[in-house]
């Protein structure tokens, strides 16, 4: 699942008129270019939850099969968040676990790699904490994620398991709170990613982006 319901406030007023995950970069949207990603690690069937400006992207992508993927639209009446929008797309998600990814971010992870251990509920990917958080979200311990020495955030890839929703409210959530119950009780495995990633949030990030990419 691709989540890009967002607003995009910090990169107004580019985003205004053009959804963030339809912004080029190197001369395609850069949703195209996550889309490509999933495809070349053999996920093909993508969800994508949309809200702001979502008939552009589904307009900008139809069906996806130019891109490799089949691709379902969650649309959003009002906004749900992160956590909200994957649940109201599990009828779309299956039973299975499923990879999330955030619309706004720029990697070379190996999505091919992801793997949930027996009996947890994510398996998240985590960067270390950026200069302008006073403090992280997560640890990490060997493999098992803490919400104990918060030396890391969480980078918006994950592997998720369902039944991590099974207790969720209705509406509008984030969903770190799930991800914070699931590392308190347990059951949330991860990794430190040290490769390329940036969070698209700001035009100085985009401009960063696009110098890389070009």
């Amino acid at each position: 699942m691709i989540l890009a319901a967002g607003r995009g406030e910090r990169l107004r007023p580019l985003t205004d008129r053009t959804p963030k995950p339809l912004l080029p970069i190197a001369g395609e949207p850069l949703i195209v270019h996550q889309l490509r990603w999933l495809a070349r690690a053999g996920i093909h069937d993508v969800v994508i939850n949309l809200h702001h400006l979502g008939d552009a992207i589904e307009a900008a992508l139809d069906d996806g099969s130019a891109y490799g993927a089949r691709i379902a639209y969650s649309r959003e009446t009002t906004r749900l968040e992160t956590g909200g929008g994957i649940a109201q797309a599990l009828p779309f998600l299956g039973t299975d676990p499923f990879v999330v990814l955030n619309g706004d971010i720029w990697t070379d992870f190996p999505f091919e790699t992801l793997h949930l251990r027996s009996g947890d509920l994510a398996h998240l990917v985590l960067v270390p904490t950026p200069p302008h958080r006073a403090e992280g979200d997560f640890g990490i311990d060997g493999n098992r994620v803490t919400r104990s020495a918060r030396t890391h955030v969480y980078c918006g890839i994950s592997l998720l398991d369902p039944a991590l929703f099974d207790d969720a409210p209705t509406g509008a959530f984030s969903l770190r709170d799930l991800l914070f119950a699931a590392a308190i009780g347990g059951r949330a495995g991860g990794e430190i990613w040290s490769g390329r990633w940036t969070d698209i949030g700001t035009p100085d990030q985009l401009d960063a982006v696009r110098r890389i990419a070009s």
